[in-house]
């Protein structure tokens, strides 16, 4: 789209700055005396850059029919709302009065003051030069009045601010009576006499109501009224319709139509795709609408004359047209292909000081704090929304868009969603983007209410928050933070949080996940166990602090713990929408915490044979509900950093390649003790690669006697003990052991009472005793499992069909869910136990 300012051309004084006051501010009075500025002195420009209204036109008819002489009102009073362009109207027929060559009075009430001339006393001077018929405070009888009015007729008379004029008159004595009073007097035998007359009209002003809201100011404007009513005939000059024809026509020398209507279709195609007309306005009237206002959306119109425009401080029109020209100058550069709400500056100061006028100076710094300032709440939300739509400052335009629509001088205030999207909107983004922004604003913004959407001055929730949050010691944070920490563990691990020494921390096999909210320490806790040194480092996990993550995450914390201290603050006063609100915030920020505190702790630190490996385990997945332990264990085991099964082949090359055996317990321990070895969940891993590698006869499992090693297992099910003597023996060294072993002693099975009997090679044949088949129904302590294990591998070496069916009890204790289903269902599919029946309790 074209920027407004090729299609609708400022008049010069715009794009060249020159917004002086007066430049709005219309003044018969100056005009009458020839010193009003040229936009108003000078009859051409004025009647070219004056739009003729309805009500304008009808008026300067009747005026131009009265001083032909024809029949048409005499008295006419012009009533709007302060600014309403009453002054305007009697500048415009002041010109064209003079252009028919008809004589002009002009009396302002605001610039004739009660010690200076009378009514009739200027009335006089400005028609003959001097006063002298009509000198003193007493007004002329009816026929001296008429007499002398005739003599210069065709007249036009034009009466401003008469009621200021009545007001100020109120003070002054004239006998008995006062000058106020003696002015009605006259006012009223004025209108009589002009009634009478052909060629004279009176044109009056009056405010709707009295500026000054006092009773004798309120009752003198009655008076008034009812007195010029019998006679006069009241004419509204611009009509709510006609505003926008009005602005344009004085704000700019040139519109080209055309183009107007394509910018204008653009951005309706636009809304109609996005839905953004409000429900049941047709589309063919908000583009007649627009058509008019352009290159002002209509709702900048709108909320400026019938909001802003309402404040009793508002001049409507002059107001508004100083306003709007001061927004068309700001945006000269700016490329935009129409004039929103959303682009109003509120960081130019004369802008924002020709609305706070009307609102109160203590917004000024609400603007600031809010929307305007670099760490303002809206420029803070311009930057969070995403890099894509930082061009927009989609934060700023939406808060002000909010903040215009804030105030009025009745108890309209506030704006619907839909009314900020269309105010707000970019063609060429989703205007859902619109929604998004609010709701980060709401977040953000310190003095927009939170009843709705429109800025007070009274904090919101989000201000209270501020200062509870403030008020959060780190004791308390650290505290919180530990609990925090605590109800996030799956109990994957020997946990500990924050240790104070290296001595709390046990120096077992068992794997230990240790939690420090700072580097500090770390390699004391590695090296030593109080005042001796580690044993089994490798058993050790670090989980430490990404300090750039710090910040945010005190930040999460102090507002999870603040919004409870609103919560339970009795002395608020908080109304039952702001509960419900706080109760939300609070939901929010356990969510916001959590994930801050898994990005937080997300670095690990893993002992090496080169000091300690780091591993960065990024930004967690938001709404995650994993403990923070169970995803450092996941992330172990995905790296390959944490094994829950070893393969017999490591076994072999590590530890039998260039030894005929060696230990079990010193293997095991190597894994636990030695930074950079294999890290194993636990020994049942170690001691299943064992049992699979010896059942596989990738090697054998014997003991040393002696100091030389017997091969007991190989080829067979076996029970690792992990004791003294304990030894993998490679496989060659158990092969050629069971190929010569030509005797088996008998011996007693400990622990089972009972006897296996072997054969023992002759040439003679040996009788023997021969069973076919047993079964045993048998108990065995939990101490004896293993000798229970290796007599039934020398029944299976015996059958060709062997089972085992236990009734297995366990009472006096206790176990989790996930300890049950970790430890002890998943060794049993492991090893394709079969569950016949399962009974918990």
């Amino acid at each position: 789209m074209k920027a407004f300012t090729e299609i609708a051309i400022p008049h010069r004084d715009i794009l060249e700055g020159r917004l002086r006051m007066e430049t709005y501010a219309a003044d018969l009075w100056e005009v009458a005396k020839g010193t009003a500025p040229e936009e108003y002195r000078d009859r051409e420009i004025f009647l070219e850059r004056t739009y003729e209204t309805q009500g304008l036109k009808q008026i300067i008819t009747e005026a131009e029919k009265r001083l032909r002489g024809e029949n048409a009102d005499s008295v006419i009073q012009l009533q709007t709302p302060f600014g309403g362009g009453k002054t305007h109207t009697l500048i415009y027929l002041y010109h064209k009065a003079k252009q028919w060559g008809a004589n002009v009075v002009v009396f302002c009430g605001d610039k004739v003051g009660a010690k200076d001339n009378t009514i009739w006393e200027e009335m006089e001077k400005q028609l003959s030069g001097k006063i002298e018929r009509f000198k003193g405070k007493v007004p002329p009888g009816g026929e001296a009045l008429k007499a002398f009015l005739k003599k210069h007729e065709p007249l036009l008379i034009l009466m401003d601010e008469v009621h200021h004029y009545l007001v100020s008159a109120l003070t002054e004595m004239i006998g008995d009576s006062t000058l106020s009073a003696q002015s009605l007097v006259f006012i009223q035998s004025l209108t009589n006499v002009v009634k009478t007359m052909e060629k004279t009209a009176v044109f009056m002003s009056l405010p709707a109501s009295s500026p000054y809201g006092d009773e004798s100011s309120e009752r003198l404007l009655n008076n008034l009224k009812q007195i010029v009513g019998r006679v006069e005939r009241v004419y509204t000059p611009v009509s709510d319709e006609e505003v926008a024809d009005v602005i344009r026509r004085r704000l700019f020398s040139r519109i080209d139509e055309d183009k107007v209507k394509k910018i204008v279709k653009e951005f309706l195609d636009y809304a109609e795709r996005e839905t953004l007309l409000p429900e049941g306005m047709e589309k063919s009237f908000y583009r007649d609408r627009f058509l008019r206002s352009y290159p002002f959306q209509p709702d900048v119109i709108d909320v400026l004359y019938k909001r802003w425009g309402s404040f009793p401080t508002f001049q409507r029109t002059r107001g508004v047209l100083r306003l709007l020209a001061m927004v068309v100058y700001s945006l000269v550069n700016l490329k935009r292909p129409y004039i929103r709400l959303a682009d109003f500056n509120l960081s130019n100061e004369e802008i924002r000081r020709e609305l706070i006028k009307h609102i109160g100076s203590e917004y000024d710094s609400i603007i600031a704090q809010d929307i305007t300032s670099p760490n303002s709440g809206a420029k803070r939300v311009d930057k969070l929304i995403g890099d894509s739509y930082r061009p927009y400052y989609f934060g700023t335009s939406v808060a002000t868009t909010i903040f215009m629509y804030s105030f009025s001088g009745g108890p309209e205030k506030g704006a619907t969603t839909a009314e900020v999207k269309l105010s707000s909107a970019e063609t060429a983004v989703s205007s859902s983007i619109i929604v998004e922004t609010i709701e980060k604003l709401k977040e953000q913004l310190f003095y927009l209410s939170d009843e709705g959407l429109f800025f007070t001055n009274q904090p919101n929730l989000n201000r209270v928050l501020i200062d509870k949050m403030d008020s959060i010691g780190p004791d308390k944070i650290e505290s919180f933070e530990e609990e925090l920490l605590k109800s996030r563990l799956e109990k994957c691990f020997e946990t500990y949080i924050f240790p104070r020494e290296s001595k709390d921390i046990s120096d077992t096999p068992s794997l230990k996940l240790i939690i420090l909210n700072n580097r500090n320490g770390l390699e004391e806790i590695l090296h030593n166990h109080g005042d001796r040194p580690r044993i089994y480092k490798n058993s050790l996990i670090f989980l430490t602090q990404d300090p750039t993550q710090k910040t945010r995450f005190e930040n999460e914390i102090k507002k999870r713990i603040a919004w409870e201290m609103i919560e339970n603050d009795k002395t608020l006063r908080l109304t039952d929408q702001q509960k419900r609100e706080i109760k939300e915030r609070i939901k929010k920020a356990e969510a916001s915490v959590k994930a801050a505190l898994r990005d937080l702790y997300r670095k690990v630190y893993l002992p090496s044979r080169d000091g300690l490996k780091e591993i960065d385990m990024g930004i967690g997945i938001y709404g995650s509900d994993r403990g923070i332990d169970k995803e450092v264990y996941e992330r172990l085991r995905q790296d390959g950093e944490l094994v829950m099964s070893i393969a017999p082949m490591v076994l072999l090359e590590k530890y039998l390649k260039e030894a005929q055996f060696s230990e079990t317990k010193k293997i095991y321990e190597a894994f636990v003790k030695v930074p950079g070895e294999l890290r194993i969940c636990d020994q049942e891993a170690f001691k299943t690669a064992v049992k699979k590698g010896v059942r596989e006869g990738i090697f054998g499992l014997g003991r040393l006697e002696n100091d030389k090693p017997v091969c007991l297992y190989f080829k067979e099910d076996c029970e690792v003990e992990l004791n003294d003597g304990e030894i993998l023996i490679k496989k060659e060294e158990c092969e050629e052991k069971y190929e010569t072993l030509s005797v088996q002693k008998t011996e007693p099975i400990e622990g089972i009472g009972i006897s296996a009997a072997g054969t023992v090679p002759t040439d003679k044949p040996m009788q023997l005793d021969l069973f076919s088949q047993m079964r045993f129904e048998i108990r065995v302590p939990a101490g004896n499992f293993s000798n229970f294990v290796r007599t039934l591998n020398y029944i299976k070496s015996k059958f060709k069909h062997v089972s085992v069916k236990i009734t297995l009890e366990a009472m006096e204790g206790e176990i989790s869910k996930a300890e049950y289903e970790d430890k002890i269902k998943e060794a049993f599919r492991q090893s394709e136990i079969v569950v016949e029946k399962e009974e918990l309790d």
